[in-house]
Order: structure tokens, then sequence, then C-alpha cells
């Protein structure tokens, strides 16, 4: 049985071991990269939210609408989108309300994680569903403006 016989480390080594300007030119490598990556992908992440909260609106009004021609008026603005998943108190019309409401899994939240605003009447339109975008506040310009069933296109 052969045994293998170990070299010592030292002057007739062959051995190499990374250097600290090879580690610092990977480091500086990774750090580029990863710049590269930030700059591209939050910008898209925010766009990605407003067009989340536009489909959730055009649910929310394709909702309304089936309400409205089950119920023959849409929910007030106190009864509010939870009329939506259940009975109003004060419905007029309770039998003809869709069994299981008119929204599965209930009303969304905005992508920011606030409820969905409703007026009705509406100011802009029949009726007004809107969010105030990213910071919660109403106005605002970009990822902040508020988002609503009559601005869709903006």
């Amino acid at each position: 049985m052969k045994t293998a016989i170990k070299k010592p480390r030292g002057k007739g080594s062959t051995e190499r071991g990374v250097t600290l300007v090879e580690l610092l030119v990977v480091l500086a490598i990774l750090a580029f990269i990863s710049a590269i990556v930030v700059v591209n992908v939050l910008p898209e992440r925010d766009r990605a939210a407003i067009r989340k909260a536009r489909i959730d609106i055009d649910v929310i009004e394709s909702a309304l609408d089936q309400y409205r021609l089950d119920m023959m008026s849409y929910p007030t603005t106190e009864q509010g989108l939870t009329a939506l998943t259940r009975i109003p108190n004060n419905a007029a019309r309770t039998d003809q309300y869709r069994p299981g409401g008119y929204l599965r899994g209930g009303v969304p939240v905005d992508p920011w994680g606030a409820p969905y605003k409703y007026r009705y009447p509406g100011e802009n339109s029949a009726v007004d569903i809107y969010t105030y975008g990213a910071d919660g506040e109403p106005g605002g310009e970009g990822f902040n403006a508020d988002i609503g069933n009559w601005n869709e296109d903006a």
C-alpha cells in the first residue's frame, strides 16, 4: 500500500492563494452588477404597482356595475365597497343580491396596503373608485399620483 507524501508548504509549493487585489476586483464587479440591477428593477416594481391598481379598479368597477344591475342602484358611499361582499343592512332589494357577493376573495387593497376609496355619486364619473398612490396622500405626481377609474389612460 502506497502512502501519499504531502509536500510542505513553503518556498517550493505551487499552491497560490487569492490576493487582496483580486478579491477587491471581484467585489467591485459584484457591486457594479448590483447597482445595474437596482437601477433597472426598482422602477419596474413601482410601474407594476400602478398597473395592479388600475386592474383592481377595473375589477371593482365591473363588480359595481353587476351590483347595480341586480340591485337597481350603486351602493351608497356609506355602504362602501363592502356591499360587494355582503348584503348591506339597509339594501332595498335583498332578494336580488347575488349569492356569494360580487367580488371573490373580498375587496382588494391597493398595492401600497390601503383600502380603495369609493364615492357615489362620483365627482368624476357615475362612481369614483380611487387610491392615493404610493404616498397615500391626495394629489401627487409620478408614482405618488392618484389613480382612479376616471384617469385610467393617464
